[in-house]
């Protein structure tokens, strides 16, 4: 029998993209109904490099939850720090102290805002990533390396092999998170690798593949990065996620851009997908025949491999058509969500 609903213990989003002040407004609100937690990217102008700003980014945050009616107690920011070639041992100890939740890699100009990026990871970095090692602070990767002369479609691979067999052989005992993996060949290595090493995945990477992006025109509210992958990654994303393994998790990578940038002769490589997350996710789950799985992957895997507790309260889906608005307000602008005016087969029940 076709169950008609699915509880589930409250879920976190281990990747996540707020922005700052009227446009964190305006998407805060789509986040803090469906996850408990979330781990909040510090890629903002100027990056967050610093434990003070962290906590300042985060006070702004809390503020924004405070403008737009959420309660204080129903959702906590995770933050996290922008590491830069000058990140000190000094810093990741303040960091740890201060209760920040993990450091970023973005390799100098991988991806939005990432131009204060990391240029040499294990020549620059060695004593923030001992430290990091020390305390039990995670790295979080943006996994693709950035050399022009690598085929956009192979960059993922190629960071396995140039930058993370390199850096888990000097730090062994590093928690490592390779974030939005899209490829069989980050999957294969994550499953396999020794030591504590996770990734998260993001709803359109197991939905969709590169054919997305170009299904009657060119729809650059499908693009992101890393950008989609052909349909032998999807698949293997898709067995990844719903494998029972506690090294994959759930991460949205959700990334607002108004319309206007996105539909630009250049546009903003990001998918909003904080709106109708658990949707899109259930709806990955339930075509691969495993929504047992998705509790594990939404709402276990990623506290656990954090050190976190799991959270107590539930989220509840329903097997109901949802469709996707085609803009939702973003400021002074508008956000156009990923797969807008489809229906999907799932909605997120609304709070009593």
């Amino acid at each position: 029998m076709t169950s008609t609903s699915l509880t589930l213990t409250r879920p976190d989003d281990w990747h996540l993209h707020l922005r700052d002040g009227a446009a964190l407004d305006a998407v805060i609100g789509d986040t803090a109904r469906q996850f408990a937690r979330a781990i909040v990217m510090p890629n903002l102008r100027p990056p967050v490099t610093t434990t003070a700003q962290a906590l300042a980014y985060r006070e702004r945050i809390e503020a924004s939850m405070a403008r737009v009616g959420i309660d204080a107690q129903a959702f906590t920011p995770l933050m996290t720090l922008y590491l830069t070639d000058n990140t000190s041992a000094e810093e990741i100890t303040r960091a740890r102290e201060a209760g920040i939740a993990g450091v970023k890699l973005y390799p100098a100009g991988a991806t939005t805002n990432s131009d204060a990026g990391v240029t040499d990871l294990l020549g620059r970095c060695a004593g923030a990533l001992a430290e990091m090692e020390r305390v039990g602070m995670p790295l979080l990767t943006h996994g693709e390396v950035t050399d022009s002369a690598i085929d956009v479609f192979d960059r993922e691979a190629v960071f396995i092999d140039r930058v993370m067999r390199p850096l888990r052989r000097a730090f062994p005992a590093l928690k490592v998170v390779f974030e939005h993996i899209t490829t069989r060949e980050g999957a294969q290595y994550v499953r396999d690798a020794e030591g504590p090493v996770a990734a998260t995945i993001t709803p359109q990477h197991l939905l969709y593949n590169r054919g997305a992006l170009f299904t009657g025109g060119m729809r650059p509210h499908w693009y992101c990065l890393p950008v989609l992958k052909r349909e032998t990654h999807r698949v293997a994303l898709l067995e990844a996620a719903t494998s029972g393994s506690p090294r994959f998790f759930l991460g949205t990578d959700s990334a607002p851009h108004a319309r206007h940038l996105k539909e630009h002769a250049c546009g903003c490589a990001g998918c909003y997908t904080a709106l109708h997350a658990m949707e899109l996710y259930a709806t990955a789950f339930d075509k691969a025949g495993k929504l047992d799985k998705l509790e594990g992957f939404a709402s276990h895997h990623g506290p656990d491999f954090y050190g976190l507790p799991r959270n107590t309260a539930t989220l509840t889906l329903l097997r109901e058509p949802f469709q996707i608005p085609e803009t939702v307000p973003y400021g002074d602008s508008e956000l156009v969500p990923l797969a807008a005016g489809e229906t999907l087969d799932w909605r997120v029940k609304a709070d009593a």
